[in-house]
């Protein structure tokens, strides 16, 4: 809120991740899990049209922000910050190509890879500086 507009994508992406992919859509997400099984949400499938279409409004809404604000093109620049994007990095990779813990709906297949290449890319800009500077 301090930063005013400037936080407006992570805002969106926050609000996306929580509400919607956990809590909304949480047909069992195992919110403790490995710890425990137990299912927490509320009930909407994962696979459900109402899902997909809140995940893509989101996700476009957070794409225009990035862009209009100028952020998207701050994370292609070096920062070493960015070798944390390894984590959300796994968290797309497990769910998406290994079913682990969960299906994503072939929907929601162009809002991972497009995360997954920012962020990557983001990655490897860092990675590339770093053996450049040593």
């Amino acid at each position: 809120m301090l930063l005013g507009k400037r936080m407006a994508p992570y805002f969106v992406a926050l609000i996306q991740h929580s509400l919607i992919g956990d809590y909304i859509t949480g047909e069992g997400t195992q919110l403790f899990w490995p710890i425990t099984s137990n299912g927490y949400g509320g009930g909407i499938k994962i696979t459900s049209l109402t899902n997909i279409s809140l995940e893509w409004i989101f996700f476009l809404t957070f794409l225009t922000i990035m862009l209009k604000t100028k952020d998207a093109w701050i994370l292609f620049q070096h920062h070493p910050s960015n070798l944390l994007l390894l984590i959300p990095t796994l968290t797309i990779l497990l769910p998406s190509f290994f079913r682990f813990p969960l299906y994503v709906p072939l929907g929601l297949i162009i809002p991972h890879l497009t995360y997954l290449t920012i962020f990557t890319l983001s990655i490897l800009t860092d990675l590339k500086f770093t053996l450049k500077s040593s």
